[in-house]
């Protein structure tokens, strides 16, 4: 018959009594999850875990001193790809030589299962971007030491490695571009140097000189202008007032100048006779100057009277008087339109030359666009050459630095160490956990069977389940068959219980021995 679920407090009789009646089966229960889970425990693989600490230092005490002569190498994120570099298949290859793999030479295909295996077990972490601790964990300590330790030693010398290759890489990179950008450098002077040679209103400067000699030209123009209209202007005014004077002052004979001198002179004497004695020495020197003169006018006419005997003519004894101011202008005047005429020539030459300077300026203007263009490209060409020169001079000490690992370095700041304890689930673990299971499974179930098992075990149930009271119970009296069998399986369930602590006793025993 079905009843009501029996209280939790009302269950505790019916959990012993069902106890004992199936004390057996629990005991059997108890024995089969404690055997199991230390059986278990035997064959559950060891699992030992090594690991080991890298720290990637980014800069040391030549940093600063190297600040802006050397590139760091573009390794500073070297954590980040660490998992890279140790997964690789160059690192795994002599990771499984040294852990003992290939001793039993296996095949392409067990080494990539192998290799699986081994990255199964490896983790890679991190910490502040430049803190790598690497962790591998085997069943063998002794592989699991050294294949830490080989992975760490391994990463170590590949960074190192990479590094140097990168910088190397770097250098030999910029090496072969300063070398192109020589060579078009050079191009592009040869070219610049040719057509300035070709050209020689293509050098540099021509177009200042020529706009400067255009301009004194022309100012050279302006005032020879000027100087000739001054000229010009000149001479008309010395012509107007040369036709305005006479040639000729005056036309005298010769006997009428000598009669002038001496007249001159005997008014000279006779002035200074009123003042001086006649032995005063202005008085004597005139008097010889008459006497003189007095000689000249009768050689004068001894000439005449003998050229009147001899029949021959006589010569006009006439004596022209010029104007001086007269020829004074002309004299002017002939300097003044030679003037004219040497600013005229000067005016002629200067235009001729500045024509010359202005056609010579058109073509400067014509091949300033292909100057240009040529100093264009090697002013690009010979900054860039220079500023890979520069940056190959600090790739060359990048690459020294790297060479002697005087840049990013790596420490090992705690090596692998042989394990001693396996990590994770041991042999004691699998023990306690079978010993808890085989009492809390057992005693579940039976606790299941009584909170769910309809049939009545007690007169309370019975009475709430009718909703009547029970006048009387019939208890249960064994027989001796009974009691028999009670002590037979009582002892064979304290059988099963020592059976089981000696089986544990044993196999730690052996274990600890192991």
């Amino acid at each position: 018959m079905s009843g009501e679920l029996a209280p939790l407090g009302g269950m505790l009789p019916a959990l012993l009594l069902e106890a004992q009646r199936r004390r057996m089966a629990l005991g059997i229960a108890f024995a089969v999850i404690a055997i199991a889970a230390l059986i278990v425990g035997v064959v559950w693989p060891k699992k030992y875990q090594a690991s080991t600490t890298i720290l990637a230092q980014e800069s040391s005490i030549i940093t600063p001193l190297m600040e802006g002569a050397a590139s760091a190498t573009a390794n500073a994120n070297r954590a980040g790809i660490a998992h890279d570099v140790i997964f690789s298949r160059k690192v795994l290859d002599q990771v499984l030589v040294a852990g003992g793999w290939m001793a039993a030479h296996p095949t392409p295909i067990q080494q990539d299962r192998i290799i699986e295996g081994i990255r199964a077990h490896t983790t890679v972490q991190t910490s502040r971007g430049n803190l790598i601790t690497i962790t591998y964990s085997d069943s063998d300590p002794k592989r699991a030491f050294v294949v830490t330790q080989e992975f760490g030693r391994l990463f170590i010398s590949e960074s190192l490695a990479s590094k140097q290759r990168e910088s190397r890489d770097a250098y030999e990179f910029i090496d072969s571009q300063v070398e192109t950008y020589r060579k078009k450098l050079t191009d592009a002077e040869d070219k610049l140097k040719a057509y300035r040679d070709t050209n020689a209103d293509a050098r540099p400067g021509s177009d200042v000189d020529t706009n400067s000699r255009i301009s004194q030209l022309r100012t050279q123009i302006e005032n020879t202008r000027l100087d000739l209209t001054e000229k010009r202007s000149q001479a008309a005014a010395l012509q107007a007032q040369l036709s305005g004077e006479s040639e000729v002052n005056a036309v005298h004979t010769t006997q009428g100048i000598y009669d002038t001198q001496l007249a001159d002179l005997q008014g000279q004497l006779d002035q200074l006779l009123l003042t001086y004695t006649d032995q005063y020495p202005d008085v004597i020197r005139i008097r010889h100057q008459i006497q003189d003169l007095r000689q000249q006018m009768a050689e004068a006419d001894r000439r005449k009277q003998a050229a009147h005997a001899a029949g021959t003519p006589i010569p006009l004894d006439t004596t022209v008087q010029m104007n001086p101011l007269y020829q004074q202008l002309k004299i002017q005047l002939a300097a003044t339109e030679s003037d004219a005429a040497a600013a005229e020539a000067r005016i002629s030459a200067s235009e001729s030359m500045l024509a010359a300077e202005l056609e010579r300026s058109k073509r400067i203007s014509n091949s300033e666009n292909v100057t240009s263009e040529l100093t264009r490209d090697y002013d690009v060409n010979r900054d860039v050459y220079q500023d890979l020169l520069k940056r190959r001079e600090n790739a060359r000490v990048s690459m020294n630095l790297d060479a002697e690992q005087r840049g990013l370095t790596f420490l090992v700041q705690n090596p692998a160490v042989m394990p001693l304890v396996p990590s994770g689930l041991r042999f004691m673990h699998f023990g306690l956990a079978g010993l808890a299971l085989s009492l809390a499974i057992p005693f579940g179930l039976l606790f299941a069977l009584v909170r769910f098992d309809p049939r009545v075990r007690s007169a309370d149930q019975l009475e709430r389940a009718l909703g009547f009271n029970v006048l009387a119970t019939v208890p249960f009296y064994p027989t001796p068959r009974d009691r028999r069998r009670d002590r037979l399986q009582n002892m064979m369930l304290v059988l099963i219980v020592v059976g089981v602590a000696a089986f544990y006793l044993v196999l730690f025993w052996i274990r600890h021995k192991s």
